[in-house]
């Protein structure tokens, strides 16, 4: 009993660590889940579908904002997978859980909704992200995993959300300048917003999470009025709470 006790859990064990390794395959390998893929300059766009020019023109867009990262790689090569009817997205989602673009390892997966190249907006659950900003935040996550690797980028490095997650969106929206920080807490304040939750209209009528816009006004803050790099900030040791009460005094200073 006990050596056929042995073989049902060996077979079970190997066909479980099968079972895991193929989805780690297909999860790396986007190119087997797709018919093309397309080389536009250090991204391999993977499609079902002829590619958009509307796509390419945001990717353009997004790429600049991109190399204006500190963090930024001539090296580093990027998978982007488009959701036009190829398995991979669908795949990505059920692994990872839902979300407007997911962005792990090298790979910026689309999973929304809704995807509109003219009018520049990426849709999910009801709620619409500029298109090319969030192409740039999911690309400046790969650039954070760049850096960092497996055991030091997030989830196992287990940095705070709001460098980890401000960083992207503070490149991303490209808002710099001491008058756009004034401008972004004014917002904030006025939206009358005293929680972490809702969502916040943005002058391009699309949207943003809340707690991301106090994220990227915190990264700012940090980097523009503190001089600290992402390198610099990431390794720094202050609380949010901290950080958010000194750059409300700076914005308090300013009046």
């Amino acid at each position: 009993m006990k050596k056929q006790f042995k073989k049902w859990a060996f077979r079970l064990i190997f066909t479980g660590v099968f079972l895991v390794g193929l989805l780690v395959t297909f999860m790396l390998s986007p190119m087997l889940l797709y018919a093309h893929k397309t080389v536009v300059g250090n991204y391999s766009v993977y499609h079902n579908m002829p590619l958009n020019n509307g796509f390419l023109h945001r990717l353009g867009q997004a790429d600049a904002i991109i190399k204006s990262s500190e963090l930024y790689d001539p090296a580093l090569k990027m998978d982007i997978c488009l959701k036009d009817g190829a398995p991979y997205p669908a795949l990505v989602e059920k692994v990872m859980g839902k979300d407007l673009l997911t962005s792990f390892y090298n790979k910026m997966v689309f999973t929304g909704n809704v995807i509109n190249y003219q009018e520049n907006y990426i849709e999910l659950d009801g709620h619409k992200w500029n298109l090319a900003e969030m192409i740039a935040h999911a690309g400046v996550h790969c650039l954070e995993f760049n850096k960092y690797g497996l055991f030091k980028a997030n989830p196992l490095g287990k940095h705070p959300a709001w460098k980890w997650e401000g960083y992207p969106e503070y490149i991303a929206r490209q808002d710099t300048g001491a008058a756009n920080l004034q401008k972004g807490i004014a917002t904030l304040l006025q939206a009358g917003q005293a929680t972490n939750t809702g969502w916040m209209m943005l002058p391009d009528k699309t949207e943003v999470l809340t707690v991301y816009f106090q994220y990227r006004l915190l990264v700012q803050y940090c980097m523009e009025v503190k001089r600290m790099s992402f390198v610099q900030l990431l390794a720094n040791t202050t609380p949010e709470a901290t950080a958010r009460l000194q750059m409300m005094q700076w914005y308090n200073g300013q009046h």
